[in-house]
């Protein structure tokens, strides 16, 4: 096939596992890496870099040359058809902080510099970015009560850098934000005069996107793929779930983009079992 994908925060886990399955299927797949060392020993994607189908570019998404140098690469396949933004730090634990990152806007500001960089050629990628279940006030509403401990203090730092993504993405779309229940995350996030931003796309002019917002994530095997077992539910609706796993929201993505993007495109999708 001819998707071209270009996958920042790929080293692992959600990203990592939907570029395999992008790959298996005839992609072409370039990662943006802090670490080319990641896939050092890894066979199954070696070897779609022996075969050109995958290419591997240094850099750190945090800095907005290296994401343009990213984006250069990538087009040499031709025309880049998905931004696949899935970076995520690795949290340490605080007992009065919960769980935090650093930096705390990883993530959104990851996103903006890959839609500030983004070619201004046609047709435009289409763009998918992770966020989490239990982050606005209707979605944490349906977050399982014994969950809400959880999703209101430990993951309360994290979560904020996940809304200020959404809220760069829903800006670039020209979607509507609820601002009155779900509050306009702050300058320590966003950057600011974040809206002003040189490159940032104008509101509305983001054509195809799709915002994921899985359950808290395990490590578990792809239920998808299990006749024995009764797979994930995706809904554009409230859905009240306990976990999901990185390998079935990869499933997800993939199956949304190769033979659903119809189906899913210019929503926010939430995931659980």
């Amino acid at each position: 096939m001819s998707l071209n994908v270009l996958a920042i925060g790929a080293s692992r886990n959600i990203g990592y596992y939907s570029c395999i399955r992008f790959l298996d299927a005839g992609a072409t797949v370039t990662f943006l890496l802090r670490s080319p060392k990641a896939f050092d020993n890894d066979e199954v994607i070696q070897k779609y870099f022996k075969s050109g189908k995958a290419c591997l570019v240094k850099g750190d998404a945090l800095v907005e040359d290296d994401v343009k140098n990213a984006w250069s690469e990538a087009t040499k396949f031709g025309n880049v058809g998905l931004l696949l933004c899935t970076v995520g730090g690795t949290p340490s634990l605080s007992l009065t902080k919960g769980f935090i990152i650093k930096p705390a806007n990883l993530v959104t500001q990851a996103l903006m510099n890959a839609l500030v960089t983004m070619p201004k050629t046609e047709p435009q990628p289409r763009v998918i970015t992770i966020s989490s279940i239990g982050l606005t006030k209707s979605s944490h509403a349906a977050v399982p009560v014994l969950m809400k401990p959880l999703y209101g203090h430990f993951l309360e730092v994290p979560h904020k850098d996940k809304l200020g993504s959404e809220r760069v993405l829903f800006h670039c779309a020209g979607w509507e934000w609820n601002a009155k229940d779900d509050g306009e995350p702050s300058d320590e996030i966003m950057g600011a005069n974040w809206k002003q931003r040189e490159g940032l796309p104008a509101p509305g002019s983001l054509k195809s996107a799709l915002v994921i917002r899985p359950a808290l994530l395990t490590d578990g095997e792809c239920e998808a793929e299990n006749p024995k077992k009764k797979g994930y539910r995706a809904s554009d609706e409230e859905i009240t779930g306990y976990t999901v796993s990185r390998k079935d929201v990869a499933h997800f993505i993939a199956d949304a983009v190769l033979n659903k993007w119809s189906q899913y495109e210019n929503k926010v999708i939430n995931i659980a079992y």
